[in-house]
């Protein structure tokens, strides 16, 4: 979710309905959402849906808590969803405690180990041999998140992010990386587009460059960023002028690279640092037009940075 302060034109803010009441920033309640008839999301005792409470600090550490949880020996299962074709490998247990005071029980998903970077979804295992049971939302305390790109990150960059599935489901949005360069706002004029950010993980040397990849080839555009002098703060500016050409077909796409100084690995650009899990179709950005074509940034599935030419 962008504050008011790093909000641009052409990004709407997230979640506004004109009129309705607001909740403040970083609190989230959804109700249940028809999921799919092979998962088991209904308590046999009380035919309602099992949902979790979660809240996040500042630090990455996830409390959930749920209001009851069948089984003498419950637990909360973490999968990382594996990608199309691939068996499930990577999971996490957590025990859930009881709570003296009103007998919800909790657990705690601390900072350390890092999750691997993808999504994850989460189950409740009542018993170790009993059938897993998938969790719907609660209530999602996110309010550590929304200003975090104002801390700086020491390497590896870790995130993670509670959000809902399409499906109505509680899971987790989880990004580890050696170094992240983050995308904090994007102007667009009819001109040109400038996009402000800063560096975590990395330092920024004297011969830094933005390297703007062409997808699927091996051409390369380069910009030299204007830097803070702190050394993590930078701004680059592109014309449609500066992605002419290069092959690639009708339509092309660019991703965006911070290289820190000659001879680093690239670091990718991009937003993960507040508490939007899935950027792509909330940030939309007007396109610049000219010459007959067009160039237009957004937010890939991955929440990173690229621009389109068409």
């Amino acid at each position: 979710m962008s504050t008011p302060e790093d909000r641009t034109p052409g990004e709407p803010r997230e979640g506004v309905t004109p009129g309705a009441q607001q909740r403040p920033p970083g609190m989230r309640h959804e109700g249940g959402t028809p999921g799919t008839p092979h998962i088991t999301t209904t308590s046999p005792q009380h035919g309602s849906p099992l949902r979790a409470d979660c809240a996040i600090d500042s630090d990455g550490r996830i409390t959930f808590r749920l209001p009851s949880a069948p089984g003498a020996r419950p637990r909360l299962l973490l999968r990382l969803r594996p990608k199309k074709g691939r068996s499930e490998t990577t999971r996490h247990l957590l025990d859930l405690e009881p709570d003296r005071s009103d007998g919800h029980r909790h657990a705690v998903l601390e900072p350390h180990p890092v999750l691997d970077e993808g999504r994850w979804d989460l189950y409740l295992l009542p018993e170790p041999d009993a059938e897993r049971r998938r969790l719907r939302p609660g209530l999602r305390d996110l309010r550590s998140l929304v200003d975090g790109h104002l801390r700086d990150r020491a390497t590896p960059v870790a995130v993670r992010i509670p959000y809902v599935t399409k499906d109505g489901f509680l899971a987790l949005r989880a990004w580890r990386r050696p170094a992240h360069a983050e995308a904090r706002a994007i102007e667009v004029t009819d001109r040109d587009m400038t996009v402000t950010g800063r560096l975590h993980g990395a330092e920024l040397q004297a011969d830094a460059a933005v390297r703007l990849r062409l997808r699927g080839t091996d051409t390369v555009r380069t910009v030299r960023p204007r830097t803070d002098d702190d050394a993590r703060g930078f701004s680059f500016t592109v014309a449609p002028g500066d992605l002419a050409g290069g092959g690639g077909g009708a339509a092309r796409v660019w991703d965006a690279f911070v290289r820190p100084t000659e001879g680093a690995p690239p670091i990718r650009v991009g937003r993960l640092l507040d508490d939007v899990a899935d950027r792509k179709h909330v940030y939309v950005y007007p396109a610049i037009e000219t010459d007959g074509s067009a160039l237009r940034p957004y937010y890939t599935v991955d929440n990173d940075l690229a621009i389109e030419v068409t």
